[in-house]
């Protein structure tokens, strides 16, 4: 009943005229003279862009025999491996049984890492800690597999032959591997993701292996061992993959738009971010009505100079509710208008359900004064003057948040910080640099000091 959307594509690589480009990673040596490459190709060809160009979908190949023989694999281990005593059915069914880890070929794969660690157990000093034997084949899984940036240009997730064969892949790549080895064995492992950093760019994917009492333990498959994982940014959302439809996700919902922003519109994923941190559930006004035909607001994070919908909620009497959101995070309610995140409410930044602080520029003027675009440490010199990070000869944009970024002036750096006047008070502030890549980071200012979002 799951099956239908799940599948494997594949694409090309194109310019501007619709002729097809030819890249094949492994023939760089490494990621900056394949990055040279494209930049060479797209300057001679224009932008480089990848088109699907064939869908193939598992309802329409997959075989009685392949599902039998992995239905069958997957309950002998439930049954036999003593780390899978007392793991409950419905983890069982989320997190060992599904017989794909994303959108990779079709494969078979469990029977290669039965055989592989079939003698586990007895390598174990407890050989019912699901954590031990995580971590044993996460190990294994190191000494042959790595992260290699180049696979950011590899359009697809590797199935499980051509991960064998390169030893090398994206972060994708890394957790599906680790989903084989150890769902193979019995062990409850999901994949786990953020689809923006709250105070970077970018997002990010890792596992986590859920125990028979329920804990939830972050690792990195192919790299770091469980509980000994650190996710050094911070999250607003955390999302798991599941091969199961979810019912309540945005996509099944009657009254919607056509069109979801990118990571809300899949079918197949839930909402696990109280597993990772402090969460609230805030309802926040919007700064004006929406559109007759528009009921669903988006949260947003501010990721790689952009807006990015992380959540949704559906608007009612012009407020709308956040549900499970970490907090101490900046945030924007917006619409989606024509494919595009519009501005809709206020900046805010929940420190709990009840304590919400609105940031809004008001009718004072003040002196911004500013040290860098993301955050250092605003140490002083021995004269008292703080120390600058700005690149001298540099120009340098403030701008304040209202409704738009609106603009507080351009300025020249020097050796030491910049001072901008007659700035509206109590806004949200981003200092970008003359023809930078849209990493610089916003913020707020307290006592004379930049705080970073």
């Amino acid at each position: 009943a799951n099956m239908p959307g799940h599948s494997y594509a594949r694409y090309r690589l194109y310019d501007t005229a619709g002729a097809t480009v030819t890249l094949d990673v492994l023939a760089f040596p490494d990621y900056d003279s394949l990055r040279r490459t494209v930049e060479a190709i797209e300057r001679e060809r224009g932008e480089l862009d990848y088109e699907r160009t064939e869908t193939i979908e598992d309802i329409s190949i997959i075989t009685a025999d392949y599902l039998i023989a992995d239905i069958d694999l997957a309950f002998q281990v439930w049954r036999e491996k003593p780390w899978a005593r007392g793991l409950p059915f419905e983890q069982f069914k989320q997190y060992v049984l599904p017989y794909r880890g994303s959108n990779e070929p079709l494969e078979p794969w469990r029977e290669t890492f039965v055989r592989r660690y079939a003698d586990l157990a007895g390598r174990l000093e407890d050989s019912t800690d699901p954590i031990a034997a995580a971590a044993f084949i996460n190990s294994d899984l190191k000494s042959w597999f790595t992260f290699d940036p180049r696979f950011y240009f590899h359009p697809t997730d590797q199935g499980l032959l051509e991960m064998m064969t390169t030893g090398l892949g994206r972060c994708e790549d890394m957790t599906n591997l680790a989903i084989y080895a150890m769902r193979a064995v019995g062990l409850a492992v999901t994949s786990d993701f953020t689809p923006y950093w709250a105070n970077a760019g970018n997002n990010h994917a890792w596992n986590a292996i859920v125990t028979p009492d329920g804990r939830v333990v972050p690792f990195m498959g192919c790299e770091a061992d469980p509980g000994r994982y650190r996710l050094w940014n911070k999250l607003a959302k955390v999302y798991r993959k599941t091969f199961a439809e979810q019912p309540d996700n945005l996509v099944f919902q009657r009254r919607k738009q056509d069109v979801i922003p990118r990571f809300l519109d899949r079918p197949n994923y839930i909402d696990v971010t109280p597993d990772y941190v402090p969460t609230a559930t805030v309802t926040v006004p919007l700064t004006r009505p929406a559109p007759d035909s528009v009921d669903i607001a988006y949260l947003c994070v501010f990721n790689s100079g952009h807006w990015r919908a992380i959540d949704w909620g559906r608007i009612e009497n012009d407020r709308v509710t956040f549900r499970n959101i970490g907090t101490d995070i900046m945030y924007l309610p917006a619409l989606y208008l024509n494919e595009e995140i519009v501005s809709w409410g206020d900046p805010f930044v929940p420190r709990s359900d009840t304590d919400i602080v609105v940031y809004r520029p008001d009718r004072r003027n003040v002196t911004v004064t500013v040290v860098s675009t993301t955050r250092k440490s605003q140490q002083a010199s021995s004269e008292s003057i703080r120390k600058s990070f700005l690149t001298p000869g540099t120009n340098y944009e403030l701008f304040y948040w209202d409704d738009g970024w609106q603009s507080a002036g351009t300025q020249t750096a020097g050796d030491t910080p910049l001072t901008f006047d007659r700035v509206p008070a109590g806004a949200l502030y981003w200092l970008v640099a003359e023809n930078s890549n849209p990493e610089e980071r916003i913020f707020t200012v307290d006592s004379g000091r930049q705080i970073w979002w």
